[in-house]
């Protein structure tokens, strides 16, 4: 990693000038958090810092009794040798590059992130650094994502025909971050909004920080039996298997992934229809990105890390696969994000 002052570690990696790990895989006794997905927020550490706006997000996501402190974005604080700051990412509500700065030299680490925009969260910030590490979940060019507006404005026809035919429409997302970005640009006049418990536990603290949705109700509640007709129902990939598709008799269904992309994943995944529609950067998003930081090193992670990394050599750039990941193989698609 050049001389980035970060350590890959079995407990991920690793600032010993400011003795804090970020998105750890094991428990630590200080964590430095990107964002508030399971992937990247592991409970059992002694103590977390993360963007004050994805606070409660991370509360809820490691429980009460987590020690959970926040800064603002743009905020800095010496940290041991380092001074560190978060930026917004622009991947879900609160998600943050972490920026490291030592003896002149600036590290990032972007977690997650996307360049599109999204209603419920900051937008990315580019920064500058001398080593960047980038994911690379969608790194092949094949990966291009249409307007938010129009993934929508088909979202939203979709629905309105399946309840024109007296069909629920039942629309699968992550629970955390692609139900909200969906939720926001859903049509309310069409029909009511049900959610799974899920959907609708992380969508309930959206609101308590002041994101504008519009309303929803949990599926289950006494009185939504009779509205099922007609509804569009928010539910996560875990909720498609029979157990809990029966209460819809008569229905639509769909995912909404990036990974709808490539031909075979709608059928792989037995819905009647994909959005292309994602919370991570496309590939020209991360191009752009990783150019834009000028970055002397470039380290790669998940997704297709390899073969971004050989087209960045090619063009001219320092740039090489790290593991950040407690996955025994790379991410390429097994998450519907």
């Amino acid at each position: 990693m050049l001389d980035s002052g970060l350590q890959i570690t079995p407990k991920g990696l690793y600032c010993p000038e400011g003795d804090f790990y970020i998105d750890p895989v094991q428990p630590v006794p200080r964590a430095v958090i990107t964002h508030a997905h399971a992937d990247h927020a592991r409970p059992g550490s002694r103590d977390y810092l993360c963007a004050m706006p994805g606070r409660d997000l991370l509360q809820a996501r490691l429980g009460a009794a987590a020690r959970i402190e926040s800064m603002a974005y743009g905020d800095r604080r010496q940290i041991g040798g380092v001074t560190l700051s978060l930026h917004p990412a622009g991947h879900i509500l609160g998600s943050a590059q972490i920026r490291i700065e030592r003896g002149g030299r600036v590290s990032v680490v972007s977690g997650d992130y996307k360049t599109d925009p999204d209603p419920t969260c900051t937008p990315l910030t580019p920064l500058t650094c001398h080593h960047f590490i980038s994911e690379s979940t969608f790194g092949l060019p094949i990966f291009k994502w249409p307007a938010y507006e129009t993934v929508m404005a088909e979202i939203n026809a979709w629905w309105a025909a399946n309840r024109d035919e007296g069909l629920t429409s039942v629309l699968f997302v992550y629970a955390l971050g692609k139900a909200q970005r969906v939720l926001a640009g859903l049509d309310p006049a069409i029909g009511p909004i049900l959610t799974h418990g899920a959907v609708e536990k992380v969508t309930a603290t959206y609101r308590n920080v002041g994101v504008a949705l519009p309303a929803t109700r949990h599926v289950d509640a006494p009185d939504t039996a009779s509205d099922r007709t007609g509804a569009l129902v928010l539910a996560p990939p875990s909720a498609h298997h029979p157990a809990w598709m029966r209460r819809f008799r008569k229905r639509a269904t769909a995912f909404a992934s990036g990974w709808m992309r490539i031909r075979g994943h709608r059928r792989r995944r037995a819905v009647d229809r994909g959005f292309v529609i994602s919370d991570h950067s496309d590939w020209e998003g991360l191009v752009a990105t990783v150019t834009r930081s000028g970055a002397d090193w470039i380290g790669l992670t998940h997704g297709y890390a390899a073969e971004m990394a050989r087209w960045l050599q090619d063009q001219g750039h320092t740039a090489e696969v790290i593991d950040l990941s407690d996955r025994p193989a790379p991410d390429r698609g097994d998450r519907l994000e």
